[in-house]
């Protein structure tokens, strides 16, 4: 791919990091809610009152909803970006 469609597609890929964080947040905020039966939020690593293996299924589990869903927005932003253009915005 020339170094220009690289260019074009790096507003798509900044785009779609911010969409996916959004979406991942709102995705992990209904699922501990769920999981832990509580409004609250995901705990902290430094929280205080957390339990120890609460904070890292909490962690665990932020980032595997975090990279499946950068993953499948940068895949559709890919997908979208040859659609327009021809051009594949990877290797």
């Amino acid at each position: 791919m020339s170094k220009g469609a690289k260019l074009a597609y790096k507003p798509v890929s900044m785009v779609g990091g911010v969409l996916a964080g959004a979406v991942a947040g709102a995705v992990v905020r209904r699922l501990w809610a769920m999981v832990s039966d509580s409004d609250e939020e995901a705990p902290a690593a430094l929280g205080e009152d957390s339990d120890f293996w609460e904070v890292v299924l909490a962690a665990a589990l932020q980032g595997a909803v975090f990279a499946a869903t950068k993953t499948a927005v940068d895949r559709a932003g890919a997908i979208g970006f040859r659609r327009l253009t021809g051009a594949w915005p990877g290797d």
